[in-house]
């Protein structure tokens, strides 16, 4: 590739240099009595503007500069017309693509009117032929607008491209960052729980530290899971569409569908495990929703009975889904008080918090989370239907 790229400046510039000796040469039949006979000079000018070119990269301004001097010279010595101008002309557009416009387009009017002058000089003047040589001017000026424009667009459109990209490589960062988050912290919260149980039990009640080990086992289990299942949806989504069927793709696919609100009794049975007792009541029109924010409803669930677990003394909790014609609410209340070694000992870092309200606002929605009123605390989720339809497809096939 960088061979093709060197090559190409050298083997323009000996195009050009043909197509000007030759065209200059052809013409020049036709304007022995006006012009002076092509020479040695002559055909050394023909040929250094085109030889400019080779460099023309490195100084788009100078090789626009020089090209038009040489031009310029030759026009005054008085040699035949020609294709003279073509090195001239992409000389020009080269400078003006490269950003160097003002200085390239006083450059090429300074030819102009060098050229206007020694024509009334020399009596050789003709308004008709120097408007018409001005019309072709502008049409050079133009092009080469337009040229710079295209490659400014096309510039610009590559930028917003990567950056689009990045923006995307982000948001599916973090939507795995916090699937990872919750599905670990959760699992990992009742394993820790049921070890302690295990070590307590495993001389005075073997067969009470043997269920626990079982529901470590079971918890680990469903955890690795769903932790393939989020990598699974990486890997297809970083492969995209490089492998849409065979055997790579079904081994990439994910083995089970995202986790829904019909999955949540297995939550109050997880949690009942940890000694957690669970009530789950459901008001207004329960009914099946977008996958959106059915996921979402589920992990902040999952997230909020895992900081009950981690962080509060109460062994209860009460959780309520409100289906309402135009969003879903979501409420997990626990009485409390704070556990002593809750907080920052139970390895709290507020990161289930924050992955609650990225979830809901990626919805056009909101959580708020606090103490409650009346003790306890208190997670409130309101989670949009009409606006999951577009950005949670839209995330989903990000993913």
């Amino acid at each position: 590739m960088r061979s093709r790229r060197r090559g190409g400046p050298v083997f323009a510039a000996v195009v050009v240099g043909f197509v000007q000796v030759m065209g200059t040469r052809a013409t020049a039949a036709h304007q022995h009595a006006v012009h002076r006979p092509l020479d040695g000079v002559g055909y050394a000018l023909l040929l250094l503007g085109p030889a400019l070119l080779v460099a023309r990269r490195h100084w788009p301004l100078q090789v626009c500069i020089g090209t038009t001097a040489v031009a310029g010279v030759y026009l005054l010595l008085g040699y035949p017309y020609g294709p003279i101008v073509l090195s001239v002309v992409l000389a020009y557009v080269n400078a003006v693509v490269a950003g160097r416009r003002r200085a390239a387009a006083i450059s090429m009017g300074t030819l102009y009117l060098a050229h206007v002058v020694v024509n009334a000089f020399t009596h050789r003047l003709s308004w008709q032929a120097e408007l018409g040589l001005l019309a072709w001017l502008l049409v050079v000026v133009g092009g080469a607008e337009i040229a710079r424009m295209r490659i400014e667009q096309r510039r610009h459109a590559r930028i917003a491209r990567a950056e689009r990209e990045a923006r995307i490589a982000d948001e599916q960062r973090l939507a795995i960052a916090r699937e990872l988050h919750d599905v670990l912290a959760h699992s990992i919260s009742l394993i820790n729980v049921q070890a302690g149980v295990a070590l307590e039990l495993i001389d005075d009640d073997p067969d009470q530290a043997r269920t626990a080990l079982r529901t470590i086992k079971d918890t680990s289990k469903e955890a690795l899971g769903e932790v393939r299942q989020v990598l699974g949806s990486l890997r297809t989504g970083t492969a995209a569409t490089a492998a849409t069927t065979g055997p790579a793709a079904d081994a990439a696919a994910p083995r089970s569908p995202a986790p829904d609100l019909g999955r949540v009794d297995e939550l109050v049975r997880q949690a009942a495990v940890a000694g957690l007792t669970v009530q789950v009541s459901r008001t207004g029109l329960p009914r099946a929703l977008p996958s959106g924010v059915e996921l979402a409803a589920f992990r902040i669930v999952q997230e909020a009975l895992t900081n009950v677990i981690r962080h509060s003394s109460a062994r209860s909790a009460e959780v309520t889904l409100d289906y309402r014609p135009d969003r879903l609410e979501v409420t997990v209340r626990d009485p409390g008080p704070a556990s002593v070694a809750g907080g920052p000992r139970a390895g709290g870092s507020g990161a289930g918090l924050i992955g609650m309200r990225e979830r809901a606002g990626a919805l056009g929605g909101g959580v708020e989370a606090g103490p409650a009123p009346d003790g306890g605390f208190l997670v409130d989720a309101r989670l949009p239907l009409a606006h999951d339809t577009h950005d949670a497809h839209d995330m989903r096939t990000r993913r």
